[in-house]
């Protein structure tokens, strides 16, 4: 039975649709909607984890991954 694993997908907003990015892997996707993007971003990740050798998969995790809100001034 294969692992389940919890990632971040970070999803934007661009001009015809929407990208996602995972970024413990630097893998990313796009699609039209908010929900494709997700759909195919997890269909990219299953892909890399059945296509790449564990040396690949253990090479590229970031395992620590912050996600936070800063303030700036903007002239």
């Amino acid at each position: 039975m294969a692992d389940l694993r919890r990632l971040t997908a970070i999803i934007e907003r661009e001009e015809s649709g929407y990208s996602a990015l995972c970024p413990q892997y630097d893998i990313a996707s796009q699609g039209a909607t908010i929900e494709e993007a997700r759909d195919n971003l997890v269909e990219a990740l299953s892909l890399f984890f059945e296509c790449a050798d564990g040396s690949e998969v253990e090479r590229r995790f970031q395992p620590e991954v912050l996600v936070t809100q800063v303030e700036v001034r903007v002239a």
